[in-house]
């Protein structure tokens, strides 16, 4: 039998290709990846997290063990809001934030609530992949923004919002974006949120690298600056552990959370109590920020050993972007050479990259492309970017 399916669900999906062959990648033994966005996990908390699974289950375990309430466990949306001093905001209240899985299904959650088919949203050029794969499910119009060295480019974005007054929401990772590492300059993300303030653009703020700084100075998060015009994501996965899923969405709009609300309650109900509590204990009975500092410390180590190797073996013309902190680096090949052909050519040679086009929303064949040091040994590290520089010269030969 043949179902007659959603349009918007079975029509091609350029970033999902790119989405499962990074994941194909990064769980292969023979495939050296620097595809994926894979925390390391020697900076898992596992001892940790097991102490604190036990006296989750000893104290609290009829009530980890049942349903729960759709905004999450008030301990950890306690712990969530008053975290956001850290970040310049303050005021916001547990009843503000609602756990999610991952920020992933925040993305969504907005998604379905005010995007119609056909209206116009913004995001940065490039972005996100998976922001863009969640936002095509509702099929809006995406105007892009691009990205400079030192963040979105204002000129471009202020005509861009002055000639959209109806554009739905703007999208911003302003801390070491994803895919290039690059981080808003405080002139560039002081301009950006006078030119959204005030409009009917909801500003979204991914902010999932925040924490990840291992230099230089962070800036204040949007919502400082934009109050409850902003809606600001977090998650939990790159500082503590991603296999559990726990994100959050920051929302001080009342309607619009109440909307976000209604929909997660009936796409999931809750987000998984249990490793809710067991989060939230972990949180109460360890020093976070100690723990993030060793990841940075690792991280920093990992980003430094990265930049070196692609110095020592990229050939001349293959140029990159340093960072200050987050997961990855960004590549920009010579003339002649797709991300795409190097992409095909080293996966062939045991090595994955995942190159820039689906961070795009319009521009293919690009020559850009992003790697990622947090998850590789050194040794590994060393190795990839040997066959990487290998596969470039051979590609640059033929040309």
């Amino acid at each position: 039998m043949k179902f007659k399916m959603s349009s918007i669900i079975t029509r091609p999906d350029f970033q999902g290709e790119f989405t499962n062959s990074i994941l194909a990648a990064a769980a292969s033994p023979d495939i050296i990846s620097f595809a994926g966005g894979l925390p390391n996990p020697v900076s898992f908390p596992i001892e940790e997290m097991e102490a604190a699974t036990k006296k989750v289950l000893e104290d609290k375990g009829a009530i980890a063990l049942q349903y729960s309430s759709t905004p999450g466990y008030p301990a950890l949306r306690e712990w969530v809001a008053k975290r956001y001093e850290t970040m310049g905001v303050y005021g916001v209240k547990a009843d503000d934030i609602i756990i999610t899985n991952g920020s992933q299904q925040a993305l969504a959650m907005v998604g379905a609530t005010m995007i119609d088919p056909g209206d116009e949203i913004i995001v940065e050029d490039p972005t996100y992949l998976v922001a863009l794969q969640s936002f095509h499910m509702y099929s809006p119009k995406v105007l892009t923004v691009t990205m400079n060295s030192d963040g979105i480019d204002c000129d471009e974005l202020e005509k861009t919002v002055k000639e959209h007054p109806d554009a739905k929401l703007i999208y911003l990772i302003p801390n070491f974006q994803n895919p290039t590492g690059l981080t808003y300059s405080k002139e560039v993300h002081d301009r950006a949120a006078q030119i959204l303030k005030g409009t009917n653009l909801l500003v979204l703020e991914d902010n999932p690298y925040s924490e990840l700084r291992f230099e230089g100075k962070s800036n204040e998060s949007f919502g400082a600056a934009l109050g409850d015009q902003c809606c600001m994501l977090g998650t939990f996965s790159k500082i503590v552990a991603p296999g559990m899923r726990i994100g959050w969405i920051c929302c001080r709009n009342d309607e619009l959370r109440e909307k976000l609300l209604n929909y997660k309650a009936t796409a999931d109900l809750h987000t998984n109590i249990f490793c809710q509590m067991v989060l939230a204990q972990y949180l109460a009975d360890n020093d976070i920020d100690k723990h993030i500092d060793k990841t940075k410390e690792l991280y920093h180590q990992k980003a430094q050993y990265m930049m070196d190797c692609m110095r020592k073996y990229l050939p001349e013309g293959v140029e990159f972007t340093p960072t200050q902190g987050g997961m990855f680096l960004w590549a920009t090949l010579p003339e002649g050479i797709t991300a795409v052909e190097l992409y095909r050519a080293a996966l062939a040679k045991g090595v994955a990259i995942c190159p820039g086009d689906p961070f795009y929303e319009y521009k293919r064949n690009v020559r850009t492309f992003r790697v990622n040091y947090s998850n590789s040994s050194n040794e590994v590290i060393e190795k990839g970017m040997r066959i990487l520089g290998e596969v470039c010269r051979e590609l640059m030969a033929k040309k």
